[in-house]
């Protein structure tokens, strides 16, 4: 009965910024060690950023700077703020928690105009 839901990709101009949501509904949300991912060439889905339970952060090198990972436990809310876009951030992004079986949301669509 677990999903995840995606929201707040949109199209942006080199430079701006963008806030991603991900509501997630499973029971156990707050102990999960949650990712934000997009695909990578190859056709796999890349980890850009993650949190755990108790708010520790690591990110892809690639984001690293520019990208902020946070949750909200009480609300089964994943963010990621996405500042200092570039056009080689255009993707579908994807919340998803580590080590627990779910079915992948829909993503969220970000496009970054040049």
């Amino acid at each position: 009965q677990a999903q995840l839901v995606e929201s707040g990709g949109g199209l942006v101009q080199t430079g701006g910024s963008l806030r991603l949501s991900c509501a997630a509904s499973g029971s156990k949300f707050s102990t999960w060690v949650m990712g934000w991912y997009r695909q990578a060439p190859g056709n796999y889905r890349e980890l850009v950023a993650g949190i755990t339970s108790s708010g520790n952060t690591n990110y892809a090198d690639s984001v690293k700077g520019r990208f902020i990972i946070s949750r909200d436990n009480a609300k089964n809310m994943v963010y990621l703020q996405m500042n200092n876009l570039k056009p080689e951030d255009t993707n579908v992004y994807y919340c998803k928690p580590q080590g627990v079986y779910i079915n992948w949301g829909q993503g969220t669509q970000v496009t970054v105009s040049s």
